[in-house]
């Protein structure tokens, strides 16, 4: 009988051990894309504290009650969904931090709900090199809409542009308003809202009467709003977090400089009016970009409330958390759809092909061109005790509509 010698074996079994780890265990497999024999974990960075935290909070409060929905149902082709969330207080650099210890240690299988232009921007490319999904970030910034640029980005809710387009038409065709300025904090969400205003008003003829800043994550606002009042604009589109918008609103009033306040719903609403109290401020409007989660004739609304009030007893109903509901709804509809086997290209490719995912009553569109699911946008006034009530223009009456 003939022997190989330790150095022949060495040269069989070693190839063979290689084939092994690449074929047996290849980097792409489940295991190393946050799914397991009974769960997928995804990932959230977002502020849960600061001046933005309660909108991390009202998005986390969504998802989670719309990922144990279908837990409680035995889950996505069994699997049970997850969620691993860390504060980054809407700092850019802790978001980097927070997404590579997401994608890094904890092989999240996508990111989901981050909150805030400046810190997407500073995460999304992390994500894109890493291949892994990067869902339904809380923000309308044009430069995640760019779907030849970012494969693996998937946005829910309208634009910026979009909401300030919505602002725009409707103060000047329902009040027929064309003195009209901008407050913003000074960062690339500020200066998409500035951008947008700009080209809004384009449409129209108008220009811009006045602009001023203010820092981020601050309620500095005001001298940049005695810089405004000096230009004696008819409307102030605000662009910020809730508590900064809210101090520009009281302080206005309080020296008896009362325009046309409006803000995009990256302010939040709930939050937004708990700020602003009890007080009455007849004009400050607010655009949201999910139709009114009170609404007694919509099927994913009352879907909605029933999930938060049978799995988050307690907490409030919000346009915050019903967005953060419609993301985790859209997501959970695309990994079905995946069957079993899901792995991230197939999930991606629900969203990159021209596919429509239907939650409830509403539908989202996606195409190779378009990964911005709903164009819709809705106006809301603030009443006092009532939060941020829908309107149709400018002209309605709010209370009329309850």
């Amino acid at each position: 009988m003939k022997f190989m010698s330790k150095y022949q074996t060495k040269s069989i079994f070693f190839p063979f051990l290689m084939l092994l780890g690449i074929f047996g265990t290849p980097m792409n497999s489940q295991e190393n894309m946050g799914i397991d024999e009974n769960r997928i974990t995804f990932g959230q960075s977002a502020a849960f504290t600061g001046p933005a935290g309660e909108l991390g909070k009202a998005m986390r409060l969504g998802i989670l009650a719309a990922f144990e929905e279908v837990n409680s149902s035995g889950g996505v082709h069994g699997r049970e969904v997850h969620l691993i969330h860390l504060d980054d207080v809407y700092e850019p650099d802790r978001a980097v931090s927070n997404t590579r210890e997401l994608i890094e240690n904890q092989n999240v299988f996508a990111i989901i709900g981050e909150v805030g232009t400046p810190t997407s921007r500073a995460v999304v490319n992390i994500s894109e090199e890493a291949g892994v999904p990067f869902i339904a970030p809380f923000t309308g910034a044009g430069f995640l809409r760019d779907s030849a640029r970012f494969k693996t980005v998937i946005n829910i809710r309208a634009s910026y542009q979009q909401e300030i387009n919505e602002m725009i038409e409707r103060l000047t065709q329902d009040r027929r308003v064309s003195r009209i300025a901008v407050l913003y904090q000074n960062d690339s969400f500020g200066r998409v809202g500035y951008n947008g205003a700009i080209n809004a008003l384009k449409i129209y003829g108008l220009q811009l009467i006045g602009r001023s800043v203010y820092p981020r994550n601050t309620t500095a606002v005001k001298t940049a709003l005695y810089d405004l009042m000096i230009k004696n604009p008819e409307a102030i589109i605000v662009v910020g977090a809730y508590d900064p918008v809210a101090t520009a609103i009281q302080w206005a009033h309080k020296v008896d400089f009362k325009p046309i306040f409006m803000t995009i719903s990256f302010v939040g609403g709930n939050a937004l009016a708990s700020s602003l109290g009890e007080e009455d401020f007849p004009d400050v409007y607010m655009t949201q970009v999910v139709p009114d989660f009170l609404a007694t004739n919509s099927e994913v609304a009352l879907q909605y409330r029933e999930a938060i009030s049978t799995f988050r007893p307690g907490e409030s109903y919000g346009f915050g958390s019903f967005e953060g509901y419609l993301a985790a709804r859209v997501t959970i509809e695309a990994l079905k759809q995946c069957g079993r086997e899901i792995d991230r290209d197939c999930f991606l490719n629900k969203f990159n092909q021209t596919n429509e995912i239907t939650v409830g009553d509403m539908d989202f569109y996606f195409g190779e061109f378009d990964n911005q699911g709903s164009d819709e946008v809705f106006l809301t006034q603030f009443v006092p005790e009532e939060g941020f009530v829908p309107v149709r223009s400018l002209l309605d009456n709010p209370q009329g509509n309850q």
